[in-house]
C-alpha cells in the first residue's frame, strides 16, 4: 500500500515538473507582454517600478525550467538529497510569487492616480504639426482605445494646440472609425469618439497587472502540489524499508 501511494506520489511529481515547463513559457510570455504593453503606454505612466512585477516573473519564469529539470533527474533517480533541493527551490520561488501578487495589488492601486498626474502633462505638449513621441502616443492610444481628450473631446480646446491651429478641431485620431469624412472638427461632434482616455488607459493598465496576478497565483498554487508531492515521497523514502529495499535490490533477512 505505502509502495503504491510513493509511485503514484512519483508520477504526479513527474507530470507536476512537465507542467513547470509549460508554466515557465507561460510566465515568460506574460512578463513580456507587460513590457511591449508598457512600452505603448509609457508616456501615461512614469512609474517604471511597476515594472518590477513583470521582471520577476519572466526570471521565476526562467527559474521553473531549470525546476522542472531538477524535480524530473531527482524523481527518476530516486534521489534525496535532488528532491530535498527540487522542495527548497520550489518553496523560494512560491515566495517570490507571494511577492509579486502582493506588489502587483500595489502598483495597480497605484496606476489611477500616476495615470491623472502623467496624462495632463503629455496632452499639454501635443504637437501635431510636428509630433514627436508623446504626440505619437496620444494619436496611437485614441486610435486603439477609442477615445478623445482625457474625459471627453471638449478638453483638447484647453490644449496650447488647439489654441495655436485656430481651426475648432481636435487630433483626426478622435475621428471614429466609421466616420470617413471626419476631419476633426468640434462642429459634427457625433464624428467623434465620445469618451475620454484616461479612464480608459487606467482600465487597461489595471487589467495587465491583474494578468500577472493571476498567472504568479495560479502557478504558486501549482507550485503548493509540487512541493507536497516531493515530501511525501522523501517522507515515505525514509519511513518504508521495503521502499528502501526496492531501490537499493535487497531482500529481508
Amino acid at each position: 500500500m505505502g509502495q503504491c501511494g510513493i509511485t503514484s506520489s512519483k508520477t504526479v511529481l513527474v507530470f507536476l515538473n512537465l507542467i513547470f515547463w509549460g508554466a515557465a513559457g507561460i510566465l515568460c510570455y506574460v512578463g513580456a507582454y507587460v513590457f511591449i504593453t508598457y512600452d505603448d503606454y509609457d508616456h501615461f505612466f512614469e512609474d517604471v517600478y511597476t515594472l518590477i512585477p513583470a521582471v520577476v516573473i519572466i526570471a521565476v519564469g526562467a527559474l521553473l525550467f531549470i525546476i522542472g529539470l531538477i524535480g524530473c533527474c531527482a524523481t527518476i533517480r530516486e534521489s534525496r538529497c535532488g528532491l530535498a533541493t527540487f522542495v527548497i527551490i520550489l518553496l523560494l520561488v512560491f515566495v517570490t510569487e507571494v511577492v509579486v501578487v502582493v506588489l502587483g495589488y500595489v502598483y495597480r492601486a497605484k496606476v489611477e492616480n500616476e495615470v491623472d498626474h502623467s496624462i495632463r502633462k503629455v496632452y499639454k505638449t501635443y504637437n501635431g504639426t510636428n509630433p514627436d513621441a508623446a504626440s505619437r502616443a496620444i494619436d496611437y492610444v485614441q486610435r486603439q482605445l477609442h477615445c478623445c481628450g482625457i474625459h471627453n473631446y471638449s478638453d483638447w480646446e484647453s490644449t496650447d494646440w488647439f489654441k495655436e491651429t485656430k481651426n475648432q478641431s481636435v487630433p483626426l485620431s478622435c475621428c471614429r472609425e466609421t466616420a470617413s469624412s471626419c476631419n476633426g472638427s468640434l462642429a459634427h461632434p457625433s464624428d467623434l469618439y465620445a469618451e475620454g482616455c484616461e479612464a480608459l488607459v487606467v482600465k487597461k493598465l489595471q487589467e495587465i497587472m491583474m494578468h500577472v496576478i493571476w498567472a504568479a497565483l495560479a502557478f504558486a498554487a501549482i507550485q503548493l502540489l509540487g512541493m507536497l508531492c516531493a515530501c511525501i515521497v522523501l517522507c515515505r523514502r525514509s519511513r518504508d524499508p521495503a521502499y528502501e529495499l526496492l531501490i537499493t535490490g535487497g531482500t529481508y533477512a
